[in-house]
């Protein structure tokens, strides 16, 4: 056990042993890192929100991955996320499927925004680190997330660390997963990596027994389940989900190379392109809904020429438009 110092005195890292629900997206399966639609003055659209993440669930998605990167939610104030969190509590979407995104620079917004997720029943939560002052160290990271646990003090809450440096800045080690895991064995139970380096990905997996890793990229669902890796939570899942659904019910058979191949043509096609702008551009043309075009400045929606050239290149890669 790591020994670190414990200020609050109503809680111990010991304490926190409950057991998982084994049929929580948090311990498996393909979420979408859900895109979020906006009405014409930039403000979240919780009704076309919620029908987008009802769709996902009938295509296939067994969770499903909110306020994370691919919605925008940086772009989003804290007040405007508890109001989406509530959306979801009160819809007819089993909360219970939902991660949503909580990791913000200032702890107390993450400690607001992870007690929200326990209120509406969320299964877990994605957890950036503060990613504003760098570089930073993996004590003074240990200690936000330590702070953050401490504070919330909830033995039900479960966090995804959240792994995306090319956006952050900040990396979550190895040596970073093993004092948290130490410590909090029960509460830092997996891991979404969007670095795109699966031999990371695999050292995690081979390095942490009972460590939820997903891929945050669909070229490697396939090997990442191949190797007892959780799964994938990604963007593209919002146009791949049945493509996703199939590499997970079939990653042990005869077809699982197809299966993949033909998810891994899809996000080769769409990564060749501004992410969340092509992936907005795929549902408007997909919904015939021009509004799903409209993201929160600095993003902007796709170009003329570029949505055709995107468009093209995803039919090219076995794309099927049907909603």
């Amino acid at each position: 056990m790591i020994e670190f110092e414990n200020n609050h005195n109503s809680l111990n890292p010991t304490d926190w042993n409950k057991p998982m629900n084994t049929s929580s997206p948090i311990d498996g399966g393909v979420m979408a890192a859900v895109l979020t639609p906006l009405n014409d003055d930039l403000s979240p659209n919780h009704a076309a929100w919620l029908a987008h993440g009802q769709n996902l669930i009938a295509q296939g998605c067994t969770g499903l991955a909110v306020l994370g990167t691919t919605s925008e939610a940086n772009s989003f104030s804290v007040a405007e996320r508890l109001a989406m969190l509530d959306a979801l509590g009160e819809s007819d979407i089993d909360a219970g499927l939902s991660v949503p995104g909580v990791g913000c620079c200032a702890i107390p917004d993450t400690v607001e925004l992870c007690r929200k997720s326990l209120e509406i029943g969320a299964a877990g939560v994605l957890m950036l680190p503060p990613f504003y002052y760098k570089p930073a160290t993996d004590d003074g990271l240990f200690a936000a997330y330590s702070e953050i646990i401490q504070r919330v003090g909830d033995a039900k809450l479960k966090i995804l660390l959240y792994h995306i440096p090319q956006n952050t800045g900040v990396p979550i080690t190895l040596p970073l997963i093993e004092k948290l895991v130490t410590a909090y064995p029960d509460t830092v139970i997996g891991i979404k990596d969007s670095a795109g380096d699966f031999s990371n990905m695999k050292a995690m997996v081979e390095n942490f027994p009972d460590f939820n890793v997903f891929s945050g990229s669909d070229a490697y669902l396939l090997d990442i389940l191949r190797i007892g890796g959780a799964g994938s939570i990604t963007a593209c899942n919002n146009i791949s989900a049945r493509e996703s659904a199939a590499v997970l019910a079939n990653w042990e058979s005869d077809d699982a190379e197809s299966c993949q191949a033909a998810l891994s043509a899809i996000r080769l096609a769409t990564q060749k392109f501004p992410l969340v702008e092509a992936l907005k551009e795929a549902m408007a043309r997909q919904s015939g809904d021009a509004a799903w075009r409209t993201l929160r400045p600095p993003l902007q929606p796709l170009d003329a020429q570029t949505a055709e050239t995107f468009w093209a290149a995803l039919g090219a890669a076995g794309f099927s438009a049907a909603a």
